[in-house]
């Protein structure tokens, strides 16, 4: 191993698996809330929990848009931190009702806090080396 490694360990590696795996997975939730639930029923889903129809639009878009940005590393400070308050949206109304473990049936607000706390964390590190527009 090199002593970049041993020593300083490499922090724009991890600021990009960071990235990539929450971009990849923010993707796959916007998708399948569009693709697999629709766009009519994921809205209708929203409107079951006392939310308007049209937060189910703009939490897909948020989704789809904040995920290729963080792959991208574009803005991800601020791609990160604006998806908080989607995922905290996800753990009170879509995943409260269920309790902490997400095992549960209805799926427990335990993930989506940990993902808030992941946004959090990315927000604070920045993008890194690998990005197309790093952050000042």
């Amino acid at each position: 191993m090199s002593n970049q490694i041993t020593n300083t360990g490499n922090p724009d590696l991890a600021k990009l698996i960071l990235r990539l795996s929450t971009g990849g997975l923010f993707i796959a939730h916007g998708l399948m809330k569009a693709l697999v639930f629709t766009l009519a029923g994921t809205a209708a889903y929203f409107e079951s929990l006392g939310l308007p129809g049209f937060l189910a639009y703009l939490t897909i878009a948020a989704e789809l848009a904040g995920g290729i940005a963080l792959i991208l590393g574009v803005y991800t400070r601020v791609v990160a931190a604006a998806l908080v308050p989607v995922l905290l949206g996800a753990a009170i109304f879509g995943h409260g009702k269920a309790g902490f473990f997400f095992s549960n049936e209805g799926g427990g607000w335990e993930y989506p806090v940990f993902w808030a706390v992941i946004m959090v964390v990315i927000a604070l590190l920045g993008s890194g080396a690998h990005a197309l527009r790093r952050d000042a």
